[in-house]
This record gives C-alpha cells, sequence and structure tokens, in this order.
C-alpha cells in the first residue's frame, strides 16, 4: 500500500457526527461545502500531509449523521490527544466522536455490512426541532404504516425507491429492519440494510406516510415496489429528518491497541 511513492505506515478509521444543513451533503463537489472536504481540510492540517477519505456512505444535501464511519490513510502514528486536536479544528456542526486503528486493508466502505438510518417525524411545532425533524400535524394510521414496513423485509429489489438516473449496477438491498417508533409527540422510522440506494430511505418514508394518510393501501404499497416502477412511488421527504446513525463492521478489522 503506496501513497505518494511511500510506504504508507497506518490506516485510521474514525465515527463522525454532523449537522447535513450546514453542507451540500458528504462527497467533494466543485465550488460548494461539503462535509468530506471540511474533514479533509482539518485533518491534513492537523497531520501536515495531505489526507484523503473515503466514508461509508454519500449522504445527501441536508441529511445528518450521528454515526458515519470514513478511513484514511497517514504516515503519522495518532496519538491519545487526536480527538481533541481535531475537534479543534473542525466547526461546530462536526465532530470526530471516536478513531480507531485498522487493518491495512480496511475499507469503510466495502467492509460495512450494515447500515442504519432513522427518520424523525414531530406531531408538534416545536422550533427546536423544525430543521431536525419532519413537522406533521395531521393523523397518521400507524398500525397500516407498520404493517406496510414489515413487507420491505420481504424483498430484495428496491429499484422503485431509487432515484432516477442514479446508474446503479443492482437495485439489491437486504432490509433486516423497517419499523415504525412512537415516542409522544416525536415518532421515528428505523431501518437497517447491508446498502441502500440513492434517496432510498427518504422515497420509502414519503410512500409509507401516504399509507398512513390512507391515500394508498398496504397491498398498493406492495404493488409498488414489485413494479421497480420510480414513477409509482411517492416523493421523497425533506432531507433534514434524516439521520445516518450507524455503520456495521466486523470486529476483526479494529485494532484493539493504538501505537503512541
Amino acid at each position: 500500500m503506496y501513497k505518494n511513492n511511500l510506504l504508507v505506515k497506518n490506516r485510521y478509521a474514525i465515527k463522525i457526527a454532523y449537522d447535513g444543513t450546514k453542507f451540500n451533503g458528504w462527497q467533494i463537489q466543485r465550488n460548494t461545502i461539503t462535509v468530506q472536504q471540511v474533514l479533509e481540510d482539518a485533518l491534513s492540517l492537523l497531520l501536515k500531509e495531505k489526507i484523503r477519505i473515503i466514508g461509508a456512505g454519500r449522504t445527501d444535501t441536508g441529511v445528518h449523521a450521528t454515526g458515519q464511519f470514513a478511513h484514511f490513510d497517514t504516515n503519522n502514528y495518532l496519538k491519545d490527544n487526536f480527538l481533541n486536536k481535531i475537534n479543534g479544528i473542525l466547526p461546530n456542526s462536526i465532530a470526530v466522536l471516536e478513531v480507531f486503528k485498522t487493518i491495512p486493508n480496511f475499507h469503510a466502505r466495502f467492509d460495512a455490512l450494515y447500515r442504519k438510518y432513522i427518520y424523525k417525524i414531530t406531531t408538534q411545532k416545536n422550533p427546536f426541532l423544525l430543521e431536525r425533524s419532519l413537522f406533521i400535524p395531521y393523523p397518521l394510521n400507524f398500525e397500516n404504516m407498520q404493517l406496510a414496513s414489515k413487507e420491505l423485509l420481504k424483498f430484495d429489489d428496491f429499484k422503485a425507491f431509487c432515484k432516477a438516473h442514479s446508474n446503479n449496477k443492482t437495485y439489491l438491498c437486504k432490509v433486516n429492519q423497517a419499523e415504525w417508533k412512537i415516542y409522544e409527540q416525536n415518532i421515528e422510522f428505523h431501518i437497517q440494510a447491508n446498502r441502500f440506494l440513492r434517496g432510498m430511505v427518504r422515497a420509502i418514508v414519503g410512500t409509507l406516510l401516504e399509507v398512513g394518510k390512507e391515500k394508498i393501501s398496504v397491498n398498493d404499497f406492495i404493488s409498488i415496489i414489485r413494479s421497480g416502477d420510480r414513477k409509482k412511488a411517492k416523493m421523497n421527504v425533506a432531507p433534514y429528518g434524516l439521520y445516518l446513525v450507524e455503520v456495521g463492521y466486523p470486529q476483526e478489522f479494529f485494532i484493539i491497541e493504538n501505537e503512541n
């Protein structure tokens, strides 16, 4: 493994949280601010070498994260004070929560076993939540929404919920959790899968809300999945209610004792 014609000594993984309203998504783009760019700039400044990071997933503009993962290579050994130093450089909208020494060929994207997202809804107008969750003032049929959610576990082709022109090689995903949880005025949709298509979670939630409003039935929801037609699914919900909360990896990829 080489970088700039030098043998790379170390590969590290970092767990990251960020407020997506401050950024135009995860992935680096020209003439705009992204999470990846800000992290790379901060790491490069701290480690005094050009750092490139690879994330577990590419969150869209406005989407938040409490458990995003990324890896990077460095010729440095990270010290015990790394978290304090990097968080001192980063803006308040991004935090590095944990750092892990990994095996040399660890890959944050391809080695992930699963990703988990939560979509947050509030039924009470709250100025402290309006950019963190979707406000819905009307009643919903949660029983039907829950029944429709469970149908997601029976399918593996989710082309109907994929953003058009995404150029996916496959639309296959294995969903192993899909459920609604209610906490008084706060409602959450939890979904976990081995991978997600672009726009998939927001399209699923938007279609499930149509089930909740009783504009479509549970059987209609099943038919939409089977159709593979994005035009039959409903509109994406707003990005600010979506959070990437967890990415799972085999523990053997992480080295327990960091060198100082």
